[in-house]
């Protein structure tokens, strides 16, 4: 139970972070709020796809995590702060992805004939 959820909660409190660094931006007009909206809003958009599909949470969260690792490449304080937990909820889901499959039950139409 702990496995399913903390991703999803730790995907949720990452947008709240990430939104958070809008709030310097009200100074500088709202064009400039909105796109500092932007990547909480791409965080949310993968928490909401991946909420019921967390293989694709995982894929998502490594993807934005290299992305960004890759968009700031000179500041490691950056990747820590950012790439981080991005990178840790991507584990998380991959994690929650396994445990799923897992604990599927078996659909016996599905099965083999084992008898013959």
């Amino acid at each position: 139970m702990i496995l399913h959820w903390t991703p999803r909660v730790l995907g949720v409190l990452l947008t709240l972070f990430l939104a958070a660094f809008a709030l310097d931006a009200f100074s500088d007009g709202p064009m400039a709020v909105v796109i500092h909206l932007l990547p909480a809003a791409l965080v949310g958009l993968v928490i909401a796809a991946a909420w019921r599909k967390p293989i694709l949470g995982a894929v998502a969260f490594a993807a934005l995590a290299v992305g960004y690792a890759l968009m700031v490449p000179s500041r490691p304080d950056w990747i820590l702060v950012i790439s981080g937990p991005l990178g840790l909820t991507a584990l998380l889901f991959a994690v929650s992805a396994a445990r799923r499959t897992a604990l599927r039950p078996v659909d016996p139409s599905r099965r083999r004939a084992d008898r013959g």
